[in-house]
């Protein structure tokens, strides 16, 4: 650090100054002279600004992650309702019997079929048993599906298959279960080939659902075949029956168009085909919750940093008491120890944020690779990082330097 003498009577001398380069000199040399301490104080900075990339690259990756597999869904399904009864009170069903077949010739169509909730009596409870009194009976909701609706679905199988086509031209008394209801029921394998007991008539299960992609009400219910079920239980009510259709990415809102003319050209006005809204404001409500409380993580880890660079530099300033006399007594002023303390407190801050902002990015990047997702960091994040751990150690120098340039020369070469 270069410091003019202290003028002698009668000899002008330019006043002191400290050039920028020595500044950072003297901050670096300080932070070498004892690496422990400035790797330990600046370690709360590089947790701070860390977790601060980590948290907005994650969140900005789950989200996109989020929003594409809402994208997919959206672009992909298609929902037909019956509202023929609306239209004109003596309207019979809007669907027609071969309404899969005729759904299934529209370009882009994958899957698609008729479903509804079965209308049973208030005594009737689904058994694993062909006796009982009713009391070991579950109530639970029975869904007339095609084939068709199921597939649309997307269901996982745990055990067994789907019905068949087959299956619902015979009208044949089978059944799709979800694993919520065989659990309930004791259903724990096929290979003894279960029945269950819809009231007292018998459905063999066909195969047991652990997940699905669209309608969740699938694992809470029994599927039947349409056709069994208006063979048992009669035709679905007035506006009861409602057709879902799998499409190809990006035909939903074509396949909504033609539906309704392709299911019933002498009425079209019968169906309306909607595809599903995009849930935005719930996405945004999700993502905005999630910023919140890691940001507020990021927060806390930022002043924990300060508060351990504040400490760490006024125990310095503590221990060098006779350096900053000596400084003091060949001519620095009060503003030359600030500046040199202060430039310590924010170089420490920021090689702690660029650290910090390294950790972030590869955590990032680490997650994504083993989610199997594409990560998402913003550039001004990145950018930003850095710059918010030179203000960390900045602003906690502050009180530390201000300490530092009140010593009185005199006091601190007794020291």
């Amino acid at each position: 650090m270069r410091i003019r003498p202290r003028p002698r009577p009668g000899r002008v001398v330019e006043p002191s100054r400290l050039a920028a380069r020595d500044a950072l000199s003297e901050a670096v040399a300080g932070m070498l002279q004892r690496p422990g301490r400035s790797v330990l104080t600046a370690l709360g900075t590089v947790l701070g600004v860390g977790t601060f990339v980590a948290i907005l690259g994650l969140t900005a990756t789950t989200s996109s992650q989020i929003d594409s597999r809402f994208d997919l869904l959206t672009a992909t399904e298609v929902t037909v309702e019956d509202i023929a009864r609306e239209q004109d009170e003596f309207a019979g069903p809007g669907f027609p019997a071969d309404a899969d077949a005729r759904i299934q010739r529209l370009g882009g169509v994958r899957d698609a079929g008729v479903y509804w909730t079965v209308r049973l009596g208030p005594d009737v409870t689904v058994r694993a048993a062909p006796v009982g009194d009713g009391a070991d009976g579950v109530p639970v909701d029975v869904v007339a599906a095609s084939p068709g609706a199921l597939r649309a679905a997307v269901p996982r199988l745990a055990q067994g298959r789907l019905y068949d086509e087959f299956a619902s031209s015979k009208a044949q008394p089978v059944a799709v279960i979800g694993a919520t209801v065989a659990a309930r029921l004791g259903i724990t394998t096929l290979e003894t080939r279960p029945a269950v007991f819809i009231g007292d008539e018998p459905f063999v299960v066909a195969g047991i659902v652990d997940d699905v992609e669209r309608r969740p009400d699938v694992l809470m219910s029994v599927s039947v075949p349409r056709t069994t079920a208006e063979r048992m239980w009669g035709p679905p009510g007035a506006g009861e029956a409602r057709m879902l259709v799998a499409t190809e990415t990006g035909a939903a809102r074509q396949i909504a168009d033609e539906a309704p003319v392709a299911l019933r050209p002498d009425h079209p006005e019968y169906l309306k085909a909607v595809p599903p809204p995009d849930p935005r404001t719930l996405r945004a409500g999700v993502t905005g919750d999630l910023d919140q409380l890691f940001l507020l993580l990021a927060g806390i880890c930022l002043v924990i940093g300060a508060v351990g660079i504040a400490n760490t530099t006024l125990v310095a300033v503590l221990e060098r008491t006779g350096e900053i006399g000596l400084r003091r007594a060949l001519g620095a002023r009060g503003r030359h120890i600030t500046v040199q303390f202060l430039t310590e407190s924010g170089a420490l801050g920021a090689v702690g944020g660029l650290v910090g902002t390294a950790m972030g990015v590869c955590t990032v990047i680490g997650v994504a690779l083993v989610r199997d997702w594409t990560p998402v960091v913003h550039p001004t994040v990145v950018v930003a990082a850095p710059v918010i751990g030179l203000a960390t150690g900045v602003v906690a120098g502050l009180y530390p330097a201000w300490r530092a340039s009140r010593i009185e020369p005199a006091e601190a070469l007794r020291h």
